[in-house]
């Protein structure tokens, strides 16, 4: 029996054929691009976040 941990370790084969697919998905050119929008995704949703937080703190009083 393969175990859930066995199944699902990842290693590094399989980052390389995950980059592998990327670049010839995507391209060398666009990769920036993508990581440029999710970076900013995730800078966005942890401002969100914050205010979130914010609010929450003000209801409290």
């Amino acid at each position: 029996m393969i175990s859930l941990n066995t199944f699902l370790a990842i290693g590094p084969m399989q980052i390389a054929l995950v980059v592998a697919i990327v670049l010839l998905l995507f391209g060398g050119k666009k990769i920036p691009e993508l990581m440029r929008g999710l970076g900013s995704g995730i800078k966005e949703f942890k401002d969100a976040s914050k205010e979130d937080d914010k609010l929450e703190e003000k209801k409290e009083k």
